[in-house]
């Protein structure tokens, strides 16, 4: 089995294209747009949650608004390293632009929570397939010494993504409709795909792809079993002990039969699959394997705090949305300098090590200080500790996929990147289920009794005039909130913790790579050499024709 893994892996043909100056950073703007607007879409949502639920009658289940999509993010994000090996990066690229322009069109046009559970979900297979994609393009157009600075620059595009969707959702709330935001990121989108098809560079093979034998490849038993896995367990454990009941046999029956697919998916990848969407082998790496686990705790504590801290902000301390964007603004803002400045370091010096351990202490550092905020914590402090925790993800984000690239061989290239942003989907996936279940099952507890009620609405405070609430209840109920929102705060501290831990198990290799150095020396040289080649055909050509009229002429005179 394994000597047909590796035969497989050797049919993929190698998409390494170095680009010249001019054109790489064309196609790196369009990608960096695409990213942009991906993020947008994805991370903007967030504060607009508790408008979306009061209009869909949806404030007990509104979070699969953001679940679902992440859920539907996880699933397909494996795929995408092994469909752009088999179909080509252009191709999959632009089919997940043109998914997320027709959803989020369908996202703005839905007329219940259901329709828009399911729309959000296609707009994460999308936003998914772009994320990873727009990866793989630049380590194929880029040498690892160079992709550094080049990976920062997309993760700064990410911050700003970050930074923009939640004021664009406020804006659309607070003055138009929530509805407003999708229509405008679908267009976008489409321009984007547009673009794209122009400006991507075609893969340079000269044989006519066998798509008929490419599809045979495809691990379709992996993507069963793993979709299956992921669905049934994430399902139960967003809704348990809000709206199904721990002990039911719908949560019981799910957890055991995804368990057996999550088995079952392993054996496959391991035994069955000839190209797996996650080859165990990657595990075999210490270091691979750590960097791998930090980006599963990365997504599990990142997309918690992007979610968690809005609804704090407007639940507890009455914030409107806009105010509440502002506030999560010094996240974004300081995440996109950081991975600037970091991604320019490692290029510059050619190391990683120091920027990863920096960012894992200052994110664990702001992480924990998220845990002292209540109704009173002055507006500074919390700006001061959301810039030391945007510092710190802006410090690991993109240097962590630097490092795994630089542990990885050149074939397994689009498959770390691929399943490292499936990893960190999964991870944010299951904080969002995990942290939905511990803030209804937190407030559930700190509610006053008469108030009980009000936990199933864990995403919009109450109408305090329409429940007759007294100032001492108002205040109660506050607190409640308050103390559910920081029950979420600490439960990621001890994550980011174990990251902070897994760097001891990272030795910095450095970025120099000598067969991505040959390969582009080697396009140089046979270059010249085809010019010289040129040169030689059209010297020898023009000596025959020389002596050809020599010999013309001296025949003629000959005649005479």
């Amino acid at each position: 089995m394994k000597d047909r893994q590796k035969a497989a892996e050797a049919a993929v043909f190698d998409q390494t294209d170095y680009l010249p100056k001019r054109q790489l950073l064309i196609v790196f703007g369009a990608l960096a747009v695409s990213l942009l607007i991906c993020f947008v879409d994805q991370n903007g949502i967030g504060v607009a949650l508790p408008t979306i639920g009061r209009e869909l009658h949806a404030e007990a289940t509104v979070s699969w608004a953001g679940t679902s999509a992440l859920i539907a993010n996880t699933v397909f994000q494996v795929l995408y390293g092994r469909m752009s090996d088999l179909f080509g990066r252009k191709a999959v690229f632009m089919s997940a632009l043109a998914l997320l322009t027709i959803s989020d069109l369908l996202c703005g046009l839905s007329q219940n929570a259901t329709m828009l559970y399911f729309f959000r979900g296609l707009a994460g297979v999308a936003n998914g397939g772009i994320t990873s994609l727009s990866m793989m393009v630049v380590s194929d157009v880029v040498t690892l010494k160079e992709r550094g600075k080049y990976q920062g620059i997309l993760g700064a595009c990410i911050g700003l993504g970050n930074m923009i969707g939640p004021f664009a959702a406020a804006a659309f709330v607070q003055r138009s409709t929530w509805r407003g935001l999708f229509w405008v990121i679908s267009p976008l989108a489409a321009v984007c795909c547009i673009v794209c098809y122009f400006i991507l560079p075609v893969p340079k093979t000269t044989e006519k792809p066998d798509y008929r034998a490419l599809c045979k490849k495809i691990d379709y038993w992996g993507i069963t079993f793993g979709a299956s896995a992921i669905i049934l367990i994430l399902i139960p454990v967003s809704g348990g002990g809000s709206y199904f009941a721990w002990d039911s046999a719908m949560v019981i029956s799910m957890l055991v039969i995804g368990g057996c697919c999550l088995l079952a998916f392993l054996f496959v990848e391991y035994r069955v699959a000839v190209l797996p969407m996650m080859p165990l082998s990657l595990f075999k790496s210490t270091p691979i394997c750590v960097m791998l686990l930090q980006n599963l705790l990365f997504g599990f504590v990142y997309y918690s705090q992007l979610y968690y801290l809005p609804l704090f902000f407007q639940n507890a301390r009455r914030m409107p949305p806009i105010i509440s964007a502002a506030l999560v603004l010094p996240i974004p803002c300081s995440q996109m300098t950081a991975s600037i400045l970091s991604g320019q370091y490692i290029s510059y010096r050619e190391r990683y090590g120091e920027v990863i351990w920096s960012g894992f202490f200052l994110w664990t550092l702001g992480a924990g200080l998220t845990c002292m905020f209540n109704l009173n914590t002055p507006i500074a402090a919390i700006v001061v500790i959301l810039v030391l925790q945007g510092t710190g993800v802006g410090f690991v984000f993109q240097p962590t996929l630097v490092a795994l690239q630089a542990h990885s061989t050149k074939t397994q290239r689009a498959v770390v990147i691929s399943n490292r942003n499936f990893l960190r989907s999964l991870g944010g996936a299951v904080g969002l289920a995990v942290s939905a279940a511990v803030l209804q099952m937190s407030l559930k507890q700190a509610l006053p009794s008469e108030f009980a009620s009000l936990a199933s609405s864990s995403y919009s405070s109450p109408d305090f005039s329409a429940i007759g609430a007294s100032p001492d209840q108002v205040l109660s109920i506050l607190e409640a909130y308050a103390y559910a929102s920081r029950r979420v705060f600490i439960m990621n501290v001890p994550f980011v913790g174990t990251c902070l831990l897994g760097c001891f198990l990272i030795k910095d290799r450095g970025l120099e790579r000598p067969n991505e150095t040959s390969s582009s020396l080697q396009s140089e040289v046979q270059a010249v050499e085809q010019d010289n080649n040129e040169m030689t055909r059209d010297s020898i050509m023009l000596d025959d024709l020389r002596e050809q009229r020599q010999a013309d002429d001296e025949s003629s005179r000959s005649n005479r």
